[in-house]
């Protein structure tokens, strides 16, 4: 059996439609030592590829963190088979709060094998990953989080809590988890080794993890929001409790965000009118990652510049000749603090 996909963007588009499978998106990872991640995964792939499951997966010795989507008439067989690998048995499954916002999050199953399932930059041996803080469920959240003393900290990268976020949290300027973790511990912890302390993030992975190193960093009250946002935005609707969060949760997939509340914190990297949607410039070249207001989607087709507008207008072997050597994966992140865009929203 192949054990990877073969098949082009619009191929798997087209096999999707023509499947007419609706799916459910769904977050989950667990850490465990996990002593050969090569046949694991190779096993894994298998049992999930026969589910039709589509999704990105990640697998290392510490363990595993997948964000997939699951065919709804598949899910009980899919909760079933996942279940049958022991150190994943009764594992928290996060539901997305809202399927909107593309045809197909994920459009084909991607399994990689990496060091960490979560790239920390920490190398002490004697750190324990699975001695973790407190776990709170959405009341506990609100009630500690009420308290003027408690310190809550956003553990997102910048472009994600700036399209939503928790009310009165800390909202660190950083771009990766590695480069959160000294920042967070120098700027607002240092000296609070007695507070309270409260994280949250997407669905609780990266939480996990920075809740053990500050338990083991000399912090003795850490706690964590239990399945992250994702989560909480669930038992909210479920219970009827009070919903502490502003604005859109942002997903790494397709959809780019869900929706958690109404309010819009943020705004056009173009104009500087409100605004919460993502988008991928048009030029290939550039495919810078930016909030875009409809007006300007409209004048700038997509586009984060003219200039960029300009290319998409080219014949194609000309945008394929751009393109050629080009890396931009670290660069398309920078959204509203790319200096090109900056100085367009302050002429």
């Amino acid at each position: 059996m192949q054990l990877w996909n073969t098949f082009s963007k619009e191929e798997l588009e087209q096999k999707l439609r023509e499947a007419g499978y609706k799916f459910v998106t769904i977050s989950f990872y667990k850490y465990a030592k996990i002593a050969n991640p090569q046949v694991f995964r190779d096993y894994l792939y298998q049992l999930l590829d026969n589910l039709q499951v589509v999704g990105r997966i990640y697998v290392a010795n510490e363990g595993i963190n997948a964000q997939i989507s699951v065919p709804t008439d598949r899910l009980n067989d899919f909760r079933t088979d996942l279940y049958s690998i022991d150190f994943l048995d009764g594992v928290r499954l996060n539901i997305a709060v809202e399927e909107k916002g593309a045809e197909f999050p994920f459009l084909k199953l991607k399994i990689k094998v990496r060091n960490k399932i979560l790239a920390d930059g920490l190398s002490d041996e004697t750190f324990d990953v699975t001695n973790i803080g407190k776990h709170l469920k959405a009341k506990e959240f609100n009630e500690l989080t009420n308290d003027p003393d408690t310190i809550l900290i956003d553990f997102r990268n910048h472009y994600e809590h700036e399209v939503g976020h928790f009310k009165g949290a800390i909202l660190p300027d950083v771009d990766t988890f590695r480069e959160s973790l000294p920042m967070i511990e120098e700027t607002y912890l240092k000296g609070n080794e007695d507070k309270n302390i409260v994280m949250y993030c997407t669905g609780g992975i990266r939480c996990e993890k920075a809740s053990a190193w500050f338990k083991h960093r000399g912090f003795r009250n850490v706690h964590q929001l239990e399945g992250g946002i994702i989560k909480y935005a669930n038992e909210c609707r479920e219970k009827g409790l009070d919903n502490k969060f502003a604005g859109k949760n942002f997903v790494f997939d397709e959809r780019r965000g869900e929706r958690i509340t109404d309010e819009v914190v943020s705004h056009c990297h173009q104009c500087g009118e409100p605004a919460d949607e993502h988008t991928n410039c048009a030029n290939e070249a550039c495919h810078l990652l930016f909030i875009q207001c409809e007006k300007c989607k409209a004048k700038y087709e997509n586009c984060c510049t003219p200039e960029c507008q300009s290319v998409i207008h080219l014949p194609f072997e000309e945008q394929k000749t751009l393109r050629k050597g080009l890396n931009n994966s670290n660069k398309i992140f920078k959204k509203g603090r790319a200096s090109h865009l900056l100085e367009q929203l302050n002429q």
